[in-house]
């Protein structure tokens, strides 16, 4: 039986951190619903992409729209074998509807995978599920972390945090890691076969 996965998105998601992993982890087999407060199956958020190009924090950019596949309301955190926050600036304000919390809440004490890309760590932080947890987001993010009583890791924009049941990354350059230690967590192997052919 294929596992699910609960996403949490909202408008100005970061593009990729939204796109990439919604697709990819529908490609290992996975069902993947993304979900964003107030909003419906079939409604769209609108995603920017946030970019490092030598300034002093990362510019931003507009993305594409997103349609959801599950509606909000709908959602029972309890059928989800997985959780999956996106970054971007959706963070700031999903993580002020307490309902949003209680479902973070509810994968962290029933020790669920969770995976939280860039600025996604600020749901982790509101919900009050870091304490004595060492993971990464994006280096902005780190104050908040600490404050709510995790440890923040620093690490290249590429890498990815594992820390029991919690997978953590700074930003999107880290997707192949991310999502590969991801895939560990959640039990599921891909085997590589060497071809025959030459």
């Amino acid at each position: 039986m294929s596992k699910k996965i609960l996403m949490l998105v909202g408008d100005y998601a970061e593009d990729y951190e939204t796109m990439v992993p919604f697709q990819a982890l529908q490609m290992v087999g996975y069902h993947v619903h993304a979900v964003c407060p107030d909003k419906k199956a079939g409604e769209k958020i609108r995603t920017s992409i946030h970019d490092f190009e030598g300034d002093q924090t990362y510019s931003e950019k507009p993305g594409h729209n997103f349609a959801l596949n599950a509606t909000f309301a709908d959602v029972k955190p309890e059928d989800y074998d997985a959780l999956v926050i996106a970054g971007g600036r959706a963070p700031e304000y999903i993580r002020l509807n307490e309902k949003v919390l209680d479902m973070t809440r509810h994968f962290a004490s029933q020790n669920k995978p969770i995976a939280a890309v860039c600025h996604g760590a600020q749901v982790l932080t509101a919900a009050g599920v870091v304490k004595g947890k060492r993971l990464t987001a994006y280096p902005a993010c780190g104050p908040e972390v600490t404050a709510a009583g995790g440890t923040f890791v620093s690490v290249p924009a590429h890498q990815a945090v594992v820390d029991g049941n919690l997978v953590t990354s700074p930003a999107w350059p880290a997707h192949p890691e991310w999502l590969a230690k991801f895939l560990e967590v959640m039990g599921t192997k891909i085997l590589h076969e060497e071809s025959a052919i030459a």
